[in-house]
């Protein structure tokens, strides 16, 4: 392109290219580029001796289309606050650093972008899809308050196009993502990226209504995932993620009624915090999760969690183990075992075994509802005895009640000695104990023996004595042996 088919602005742009230097068309009379010129003078990039060319632009308006696809763009590039009216194609571009903050933009097809350097969309405004699939930025992607989308007006034509409002799916960032305040209406796709720093989305709002707001399947963070006052308005999928440090979603809002808030299935994390959130609307996924610390208090917790496979090492925050039971009762697929167990270990790890027996009470009440009808009555008999063992001196009141009983009634009746000559003198306390206690020997019950109903009440203090006795040692021993 020819000098002197520039307009005045352009021609102040071209000529401060070679210096690095900006230009400022802020509230100018003339402000129009056209794109065509600004690929040009990239493409061409013009030098000048000791100095570093670039492109700082601000406040111009890009007219027509700024297609640099597939282009090596060897200097920085900065269209700082610029309107453009039409959508750059950056597909397969090379840039040494880009920066489009508080632009506004139709969309922005930049899939397989490379980046030496940082990506701004600060403050940016596009109400089209941002396609950065596969994209590759050495540095830092930032996104703080930007707007991308437009809010739902309940059309199939809008649902269409929120289906890809912001694709970042397999793309590698080597430093942040950074998005305080992002807000998306429409599906964000970040399923199989990379992030080697931290991911912040604090106050972040991401919108689609009964479809999947914020897409990160298999997304893999290098330290954290800060997402504090978040909400989403859909579903959240986080299944298979890698977090080796804190999952932050403390103050967040999660709300997909009808269908699954969260699923974070298979998802790995050293902390997940969400501490002071609102109750979840939505169902809850948490199958074969990891987490070393989990979060979350019991008003937060959906009706519905799906639990099986959930490992974690500790749960906070520390509440009494009949705060905690109502979390497995609310798995769909009915009674999971793992939950129990999970929850039991978290308690006996803080040297709680009280309420880790309580847990393991009601695991097998729960388990009790799942058996036929002769197991339902069973069990209820071994709940009411002896707490399933899990409440010895249950079993001990037990033990003393028929102990009295049996004193009293061979009090009043006297069983026949078997050899009157040789028998010691009758003891009806003794004689309770020799028949209640397997390993007691007093002489009673051999020296003498019960006739009639007196008979079937020593069959049944024998019989008694041994459930009762065994389950009461067994229960001390679990306590004074606890793991």
């Amino acid at each position: 392109m020819e000098i002197n088919e520039l307009t005045e602005p352009e021609r102040r742009v071209w000529e401060a290219f070679p210096r690095g230097a900006a230009v400022d068309l802020t509230g100018a009379p003339e402000r129009e580029i056209r794109a065509r010129v600004l690929r040009s003078l990239l493409l061409t990039a013009p030098t000048e001796d000791g100095e570093i060319a670039g492109l700082r632009l601000l406040g111009a308006r890009v007219t027509g289309e700024l297609d640099l696809q597939y282009g090596l763009i060897p200097c920085a590039v900065t269209l700082w606050d610029c309107d453009f009216e039409r959508t750059p194609r950056l597909y397969g571009a090379e840039f040494r650093q880009l920066n489009l903050s508080k632009s506004r933009l139709p969309a922005l097809w930049a899939a397989t972008l490379r980046v030496d350097g940082v990506l701004r969309l600060t403050d940016c405004r596009i109400p089209g899809p941002v396609a950065l699939a596969g994209a590759r930025i050495a540095g830092a992607l930032f996104m703080d308050r930007a707007v991308l989308g437009t809010e739902s007006d309940g059309s199939q034509e809008w649902r269409d196009r929120a289906g890809r409002a912001l694709q970042l799916d397999h793309a590698t960032i080597g430093d942040d993502l950074w998005g305080p305040h992002l807000t998306v209406f429409g599906k964000a796709r970040l399923d199989g990226a990379t992030v080697t720093g931290v991911v912040q989305l604090d106050s972040a709002r991401f919108h689609h209504p009964s479809d999947t707001a914020l897409d990160a399947e298999t997304l893999a963070v290098g330290t954290d995932l800060h997402a504090m006052r978040m909400r989403v308005e859909g579903r959240l999928n986080l299944r298979g993620a890698t977090i080796p440090g804190q999952l932050n979603l403390a103050f967040a809002r999660l709300a997909n009624p009808g269908g699954v808030a969260l699923r974070a299935s298979g998802c790995t994390a050293g902390e997940f915090w969400m501490r002071e959130a609102a109750p979840v609307e939505g169902a809850l996924n948490l199958r074969r999760a990891r987490f070393d610390l989990l979060h979350i208090a019991p008003e937060v917790w959906p009706g519905e969690v799906r639990t099986d496979g959930l490992t974690y090492t500790a749960l906070a925050p520390v509440l009494p183990a009949a705060d905690r039971l109502a979390l497995p009762l609310r798995d769909p697929d009915g009674y999971v075992p793992y939950a129990y167990e999970q929850l039991t270990a978290s308690y006996r790890r803080i040297g709680d075994d009280a309420a880790a027996r309580t847990v393991q009470l009601a695991k097998q009440r729960r388990h009790r509802t799942t058996l036929p009808l002769y197991g339902r009555l069973w069990g209820h008999l071994q709940d009411v005895t002896v707490g399933y063992g899990f409440r010895p001196m249950r079993a001990a009141g037990w033990l003393l009640g028929l102990l009295l009983l049996g004193a009293l009634v061979y009090g009043l009746h006297h069983p026949r000695p078997l050899k009157a000559d040789e028998a010691p003198a009758f003891n009806a306390l003794a004689y309770s104990l020799d028949l209640l206690l397997p390993i007691v020997d007093f002489g009673q019950e051999r020296a003498y023996t019960p006739a009639g109903a007196y008979q079937w009440l020593s069959y049944l203090l024998i019989a008694a004595g041994w459930i009762l006795a065994t389950t009461f040692v067994a229960g001390v021993n679990r306590a004074v042996n606890r793991p």
